[in-house]
């Protein structure tokens, strides 16, 4: 190899660097394509993208700490991300975009030192299969504790809080509305109508509208995705009140192609790629 090709080559790999982005992605998949697509067609960045549940995306990203390689980190419940950050597993991030965020989604970033930064609102909450429970015979559920009704046993499906950040917001909000007590009592009631739990925090309410299983616990948004497409599932804000999730976005640490990863938050925080989420019937705040 000359001189003169050894310069071009050296000259060429930080820029082909800079042209590609390593996405994880943990919201619906719908969703990841439309942020993946847009973002490539804005940027002409090259985006490889891998969808995973948001524990499983942080035990990933842990298992990577020594060779990254991820870039960013998009959607999923904010506490991963809050994890992810204490563990020193992203790193800080101040774009330009943060002076026209609401003050919740900067709550991520001040608390992190920068590391993370909110994207969406979601509510806790669940959804049941109007016709399986009319078939059925079962009452309709209004609260968290109708849950624990022995009618509903084998009838309800959630995820594992080891994998699920939805599963994870909802052990959380027992404990914040019963106490901590009351709130690891209910999840041993609650376990015993469980008929099956999964990997995803969405699984139970799609099998829920495949008339699968009666009800699923989920993000509220999830339930009416579910009804606005056509599924008869009913969504339930619980009488007792619930917890929400501050879905986030977060620069890995050690990213191989930073700038990339840094033109990705600031797209993920404009305000007209937000407003994009109902294309794809995704409707958190």
């Amino acid at each position: 190899m000359t001189l003169l090709s050894l310069l071009l080559l050296m000259i060429a790999l930080p820029l082909y660097a800079e042209g590609r982005l390593t996405y994880y992605c943990s919201t619906d998949i719908p969703w990841c394509e439309l942020m993946k697509k847009e973002f490539e067609k804005r940027t002409g960045i090259r985006v490889s993208m891998t969808r995973a549940s948001t524990g499983e995306t942080l035990t990933k990203i842990r298992a990577e700490k020594s060779n990254p390689k991820g870039d960013v980190w998009w959607g999923g419940t904010g506490d991963p991300h809050l994890q992810a950050a204490e563990e020193g597993l992203s790193q800080p991030y101040n774009s330009p975009k943060l002076s026209e965020l609401h003050d919740w989604a900067k709550t991520p970033h001040q608390a992190t030192g920068g590391k993370t930064v909110g994207i969406y609102l979601g509510a806790l909450g669940y959804g049941y299969n109007t016709e399986l429970l009319a078939k059925k015979g079962l009452p309709v559920p209004k609260c968290w504790n109708d849950l624990l009704h022995s009618a509903y046993k084998d009838e309800i499906m959630m995820a594992y809080p080891s994998t699920s950040g939805t599963a994870y917001t909802t052990l959380a909000s027992m404990v914040q509305l019963f106490g901590e007590q009351g709130g690891f009592n209910y999840m041993k009631g609650l376990h015993r109508n469980i008929s099956q739990y999964t990997k995803s925090g969405s699984a139970g309410i799609k099998a829920a509208a495949r008339g699968e299983i009666t009800i699923g616990i989920v993000f509220v948004h999830g339930a009416v995705k579910q009804a606005v497409s056509g599924f008869p599932i009913q969504a339930v804000a619980p009488c007792e009140g619930t917890g929400y999730e501050i879905g986030s976005v977060s620069i890995i640490k050690g990213a191989r192609n930073l700038e990339s990863a840094k033109k990705f938050v600031d797209f993920a925080l404009t305000a007209d790629v937000q407003s994009r989420s109902g294309e794809v019937k995704s409707y958190q705040v």
